[in-house]
């Protein structure tokens, strides 16, 4: 495994920890409560007089500060409920009561912290959902205790959603939750309503557990910790009301979801780093809880508790949550591009929803089964995404996995315009690397080159891949198409990727005018200490850690031999490190036409770069040839047919 870029630390709130129970992290159920414990005291000097407002310092978010602080009550009662709940009540002194308290205020139309209602849209319905939640899995500790008038105006409050429109996306599903839990105490609602909301999240399902958050091709973490989760809390408040085919094809999904889901974890614990609202970090580990929580993992129960409590330490081991004990908006330190508008001081803090496990009683196998590794602890494996067009490559030696990128790319369908999101539309992303983000003019130097393939004009202008035309991903491969606009035109790039180990080739037709300059990105590589080292020579550039991680690109066909690779640097724009590096390639000029370019992408720990070469077939494909000799031929007209057709389109995972 790497070792780490960053100085580690133990927090020194945990409990020691415990090889003989869990020999891969040291992390026991012990240490998650102390966790919790922490994120909850954490918020104390920032809480209102009256409970009911959590006003954290930092960026407003473009809800304001009044529903700001309504998002630090909700997403924090859902830790605090999961603490509660999961140890019988039996948790410090007053925090049932302040969250009861919060209620109280929080409700009151008439008091100073009364909660800003809920209205079509609005951030609220977020937050309601939270509450919900929390209310339903605490009953017996405050629901139940609550006085008559003080449940009336709960009722009132989350009475706002009946009626009301919902962002057609995950936000569907926190209507059917906020109005099944009326349904729970006996309050008006509307049967139908939740009905809609989950037949809307039917509609997104794709296949092989794979759900796009609304219309379009909108693949992330939101399967996870929303669409996913959300059914399974949903039948646990719907109990008996919830029809058993409906939750049954649910669990199905979750367990199907679960079975490729555990290849995006890092041996260090760290998540691949792709997608919106990264700032919920570890939240990613939500529905590896849920599928213990329905009786719908294929993990085994030391298994699970490895690759929850990898995320967990290893934000922990990196400052997370800080010496305040506070969530920031970032992902390491704060880092504002890993947000979005909607992103308030409160809203990391959705990151709650990891807590779930401890809902589990603590005899429970998952928190008393020996850990088992997880699956990049012990092998190379390549598993191949069909529906959101990905691959996923890991490799043991350094603990690095890899996703390859050829259909995720968040835009709604056409004729919406397409956009660059670096979160979305790069190549490629890692547990051991984030993109460069060109943000609020934050980025410096050669932010906004990695993983992207692009033309540049003379003046400096240049292509962005938008919206990505998927044309499949089997095996170890994927291809894709995208259009790149340079100066009013538009010219189709189509891109083969072909993973080996810790390798990836690209295979790519770019079509573009004369005399323009293509340029391909690899991985950018950051550190907080300086400045990666770099390296170029004739078509090839690398850039490296003192720990020996490495990005590095090779020419391999089509590039100009008379030309050394580049390296560029940027920084404060990258979420892994202050320090960010960049290698790439330039031809400095296009032919005209139609033109073939093949690459050497890597990322890993002192990866082997000689001996890597390409060339055209006879028939007009491309023979592969990788630095350990691994050979692998591309089909004449490569992208589409390059793929193979795997029976019924399911993943599949290759190891070795």
């Amino acid at each position: 495994m790497t070792v780490p870029h960053v100085s580690l630390t133990t927090p020194t709130h945990l409990p020691p920890p415990d090889p003989t129970t869990s020999p891969v992290t040291g992390w026991t159920r012990a240490h998650w409560e102390a966790t919790a414990d922490r994120l909850l005291d954490g918020l104390l000097p920032y809480a209102s007089p009256t409970w009911a407002q959590y006003r954290l310092p930092g960026r407003a978010s473009h809800s304001g500060p009044w529903s700001d602080g309504l998002e630090g009550y909700a997403r924090s009662f859902l830790l605090a409920a999961f603490r509660i709940a999961g140890s019988g009540g039996r948790v410090g002194p007053g925090l049932i009561e302040r969250y009861a308290a919060g209620l109280t205020a929080g409700t009151d139309p008439h008091g100073p912290d009364r909660w800003p209602p809920i209205t079509d849209r609005g951030q609220p319905m977020v937050e309601a959902a939270s509450v919900a939640i929390a209310l339903h899995e605490t009953r017996p500790w405050i629901w139940d205790r609550l006085d008559d008038s003080v449940r009336g105006r709960v009722v009132d409050w989350l009475s706002g959603f009946i009626g009301a429109r919902a962002n057609d996306s995950n936000w569907r599903l926190f209507q059917v939750i906020t109005e099944e839990f009326l349904a729970s105490v006996g309050a008006p609602h509307s049967r139908d309503e939740i009905d809609a909301g989950l037949a809307r999240l039917g509609d997104w399902y794709r296949g092989e557990g794979w759900y796009t958050d609304g219309d379009g091709r909108k693949f992330d973490y939101y399967n996870a910790w929303a669409l996913h989760l959300y059914p399974v809390l949903w039948a646990r408040v719907a109990g008996s009301r919830a029809a058993p085919e409906l939750v049954a094809g649910h669990r199905a999904r979750l367990r199907e979801f679960l079975g490729v889901h555990q290849y995006f974890f890092g041996a260090d614990g760290a998540p691949v780093h792709q997608g919106r609202s990264l700032t919920y970090r570890f939240a990613t580990t939500a529905p590896l809880w849920a599928g213990v929580l329905a009786d719908a993992t294929p993990l085994a129960p030391g298994l699970t508790r490895r690759l929850a409590s990898g995320a967990l330490k290893h934000f922990a081991e990196r400052g997370v949550p800080d010496e305040k004990g506070l969530l920031s908006l970032g992902w390491y330190r704060p880092f504002l591009p890993v947000t979005q508008r909607y992103s308030g001081p409160a809203s990391p803090y959705w990151a709650s929803k990891a807590f779930l496990g401890l809902l589990l009683p603590a005899d429970h196998p998952v928190w008393t089964a020996p850990e088992e590794p997880g699956p990049v602890d012990t092998a190379d494996s390549c598993v191949a995404l069909p529906v959101p067009g990905w691959l996923l490559h890991s490799t043991a030696a350094d603990g690095v996995v890899r996703l390859v990128n050829h259909g995720s790319d968040r835009l709604p369908p056409p004729p919406a315009p397409d956009e660059d999101s670096p979160h979305y539309t790069r190549f490629a992303y890692a547990s051991a690397a984030a993109p460069d983000t060109e943000w609020a003019g934050i980025a410096t130097g050669g932010a906004g080159i990695d993983n992207q393939l692009a033309l540049v004009a003379a003046d400096g202008t240049r292509s962005r891949r938008g919206r990505i035309h998927p044309l499949g991903a089997a095996g170890r491969r994927a291809a894709s198409w995208h259009m790149a606009r340079l100066a009013g035109a538009e010219h189709r790039i189509e891109t083969t990727s072909v993973v080996h180990g810790p390798w990836e080739v690209r295979v790519q037709r770019v079509a573009g005018p004369r005399g323009a300059v293509v340029r391909e990105g690899g991985w950018a590589l950051a550190d907080d200490t300086g400045a990666p080292a770099e390296g170029t020579g004739p078509r090839w550039a690398r850039a490296r850690r003192p720990d020996g991680l490495t990005s590095a690109v090779v020419g391999l066909l089509g590039w100009d031999a008379s030309g050394n690779g580049l390296v560029a640097r940027a920084r404060d724009a990258n979420a892994y490190g202050v320090h960010s590096a960049t290698p790439h390639l330039a031809l400095p000029a296009h032919p005209g036409g139609v033109h073939l370019l093949v690459t050497l992408v890597v990322l890993g720990r002192d990866p082997e770069l000689v001996g890597a070469s390409a060339r055209v077939t006879t028939g007009g494909g491309v023979l592969i040839r990788f630095p350990d000799g691994t050979e692998e031929e591309l089909p004449g007209g490569f992208a589409g047919a390059s793929i193979p057709v795997v029976p019924g389109g399911r993943p599949a995972v290759e190891s070795g």
